[in-house]
């Protein structure tokens, strides 16, 4: 599918390129079957979307959709995360969202936390000054651990922030959507956590 890249060559700076304009560049990591990267792209057109994640198998479902809709404002990107600075140049991405991710809660394993500072200093790489950074997950122990390392992160200031995303009054694009997760989780009555950050840049190098 033309809309689907596998570890493409020479994209940074070129997205705007595919996309033929210069709209804002949304990101959606590790997005499954890109239930969530659709939503986005059929609800909000103002902006492009691209859906990363290393399975194709879960991909191809989002992808097949968005093929046989004629979604121009969405594509998919297969990689690992850890890869994603290879695809996108500085300040090329205006939000990142992370949905759902494998909360991965042994310690040994905490550097494959999508919410990690590991992580973040690959995502705010890409992203631009005042650009977004968004976490939706069931897991609260993931969310405490992403709550800490967000809230001391150099640049990042958490603006919204809730345990029970929809029994708060926050609306927009975090609610209009839920993926196949989501709606099971809150048929069983397991509340959504939600957090959102603006990434101000990280501050210049002292002069010598």
């Amino acid at each position: 599918m033309p809309h689907v890249f596998q570890h493409p060559e020479n994209m940074p700076g070129q997205w705007s390129a595919y996309f033929g304009n210069d709209l804002p560049l949304v990101l959606e990591v590790g997005c499954g079957t890109g239930r969530y990267t659709v939503g986005l792209a059929e609800l909000y057109p103002q902006s492009n979307y691209i859906g990363t994640d290393i399975k194709g198998a879960r991909m191809w479902h989002g992808a097949t959709y968005v093929r046989d809709k004629g979604i121009k404002n969405a594509a998919f990107l297969r990689t690992r995360i850890e890869q994603i600075e290879t695809y996108f140049a500085p300040g090329e991405v205006s939000e990142i969202w992370i949905t759902f991710p494998d909360p991965q809660p042994r310690e040994s394993r905490e550097r494959k936390r999508l919410p990690s500072k590991r992580f973040l200093d690959l995502y705010t790489k890409i992203l631009k000054p005042g650009g977004k950074l968004y976490l939706k997950t069931d897991n609260s122990d993931l969310f405490a651990f992403a709550t800490e390392v967000w809230q001391v992160y150099t640049g990042l200031e958490i603006v919204q922030h809730s345990t029970d995303l929809y029994a708060s009054n926050i609306q927009g694009a975090a609610t209009a959507i839920q993926t196949v997760y989501e709606e099971r989780y809150r048929a069983q009555g397991i509340p959504i956590n939600y957090m959102e950050a603006v990434f101000h840049g990280h501050p210049a190098a002292p002069e010598l």
